[in-house]
C-alpha cells in the first residue's frame, strides 16, 4: 500500500507557477490516500478560486503521482474550497520568502 507521505512527496515535485514553491510547502495539499487497488486520491485547494491554471495544476498533480509512484494505477484529484487557503497554511520558509517579496 502506498502511504500518504509517499503521495505528498510525489506531489511536492509540482511547483506553483506563480510563486515557484511546491504545492505541498504552499499548504495547498490537504490530504492523500491510496486504496488496496492502488487508486490514489489527492484532496487539495488552490490559492484562489479564480486561478487561471486550475485544470493544468490538477493535471500536473495527477501526472506527478503516476510518474513518481510506479504502483499507482489511477489518480483522482479533488479540489475543495473549504477550508479556504491562506498564507498561514504554508511552510515557515514559504511564509518568510513571500513576506519579503
Amino acid at each position: 500500500m502506498v502511504t500518504k507521505e509517499e503521495i505528498f512527496k510525489a506531489v511536492s515535485t509540482v511547483n506553483d507557477p506563480e510563486v515557484g514553491f511546491n504545492l505541498v510547502e504552499m499548504g495547498l495539499i490537504y490530504d492523500a490516500m491510496c486504496d488496496e487497488n492502488y487508486n490514489a486520491k489527492v484532496i487539495m485547494t488552490l490559492s484562489t478560486k479564480a486561478c487561471p491554471l486550475h485544470q493544468m495544476i490538477v493535471q500536473w498533480v495527477e501526472e506527478a503521482v503516476l510518474r513518481e509512484i510506479e504502483t499507482i494505477q489511477n489518480v483522482e484529484v479533488e479540489v475543495v474550497w473549504e477550508p479556504a487557503w491562506n498564507i498561514s497554511m504554508a511552510s515557515d520558509e514559504v511564509k518568510r520568502k513571500l513576506s519579503g517579496m
